[in-house]
């Protein structure tokens, strides 16, 4: 099988290029021929809230990543979409996230379907975004009717998916993010990160977005402070702010937090990941809205528990009860679940209750996947 990627890939950082790499890799070991086309220019620097897009690191050598996609050229994309269908893929696969990408994505698509041959495919983590803007429903409308089939990885996005196309859409839950490597001492992790082992810490992680609902954590710490319920706890968040910064500093100051938040404001790199799994107790995801979460796959990586709001794909992902709690989207909900989680032997229970539930979450199986919806769209 000859396979096209089109997507982020080395030397874009991120969970995104991350998955596309080891969808590549894994394909790779099945036995097919694959190449990833991944992007000169990925967003302008003017749309883009955060420091750097890409990494320095070499680019992995067992991988075919070309350079070559614009988002912002129109005969770049007209260039690529008629040069993929030339090499007559059996099939591309593209990764959505933003409709940003649509009329990019799109028009490759075309092009490349074209020679009656190559069939589309996506990956898609989001159809609305979580920060809508007017041009979101036409972008979404010109991208989606040009894909001859989806895997999905949450039932709200599959809902938002079926209000544009009908095509074959297939059910593959999110897998682990094994490039990050395994679960060390804590106290490893500890010095790692310069962090007092004898502190109990709570994770916040990931790129700042205010749908991410960091405000709702704060207070709900504050909350929690009042109550006494911190003593010997701190709250590390660890992301880069890919929004304004200074209204969490704010409410930080207002809360009198200042000493209980440790505020690691950078992108946090690959192989940094495992020593803030490695350090926490369990992971906060107080999302306000959402599909699906990455962050979801990092913490069952390393056996790390969770509590989540109760919004989109989430407790699809994280049985309550079970690896952890499932709260309603408020500051009293997400104070709730972190003071239970710290109850009884709740923490030893869903640690191993991870072990578990992560074997759900395979590449392997979402390759399967994808070649079964190949099979279906070409009628094989």
């Amino acid at each position: 099988m000859k396979i096209t990627i089109v997507g982020p890939a080395h030397p874009y950082r991120g969970g995104l290029a991350s998955i596309l790499e080891i969808l590549a890799r894994t394909f790779q070991r099945r036995g097919a021929e694959v190449g990833i086309r991944t992007f000169t220019l990925q967003y302008p620097s003017l749309l883009f809230p955060g420091k750097s897009q890409t990494v320095t690191t070499p680019a992995p050598g067992d991988l075919h990543i070309t350079r070559c996609v614009n988002t912002v050229n129109p005969l770049n994309w007209w260039r690529i979409g008629r040069r993929i269908g030339r090499e007559r893929p059996d099939f591309v696969l593209m990764k959505y996230w933003t409709p940003f990408m649509a009329p990019c994505f799109g028009t490759i698509a075309r092009l490349a379907r074209r020679n009656g041959h190559t069939k589309v495919l996506c990956q898609i983590d989001n159809v609305e975004p979580h920060e809508p803007h007017l041009i979101d429903r036409p972008f979404n409308r010109y991208f989606l009717h040009s894909v001859d089939g989806f895997i999905y990885m949450s039932e709200q996005v599959h809902r938002e998916l079926a209000a544009y196309t009908l095509v074959p859409a297939l059910f593959s839950p999110h897998p682990l993010f094994e490039n990050f490597g395994e679960r060390v001492e804590r106290s490893e992790a500890c010095v790692r990160l310069g962090l007092n082992p004898g502190v109990r810490y709570v994770l916040f992680f990931g790129l700042i977005r205010d749908y991410k609902g960091l405000d709702l954590l704060l207070d709900a710490w504050a909350a929690l402070k009042q109550k006494g319920c911190t003593e010997g706890r701190r709250l590390i968040v660890a992301g880069e702010f890919y929004t304004l910064k200074e209204p969490y500093l704010k409410q930080i100051a207002d809360h009198g937090l200042q000493d209980e938040v440790l505020l690691h404001d950078r992108f946090v790199p690959d192989e940094e990941v495992k020593y803030y799994f490695s350090a926490a107790d369990f992971v906060v995801q107080p999302y306000k809205t959402a599909t699906q979460s990455g962050v979801t796959q990092i913490a069952y990586q390393f056996c790390v528990p969770m509590v989540v709001t109760d919004v989109g794909g989430l407790a699809e992902i994280v049985p309550d009860g079970r690896v952890g709690y499932v709260c309603p989207p408020t500051a009293e909900g997400v104070a709730a679940a972190i003071e239970r989680m710290y109850e009884g032997d709740s923490l030893d229970r869903f640690r191993l209750n991870c072990v578990e539930e992560r074997r759900r979450f395979s590449w392997e199986e979402m390759c399967n996947r994808i070649t079964e919806l190949y099979g279906l769209v070409a009628g094989k």
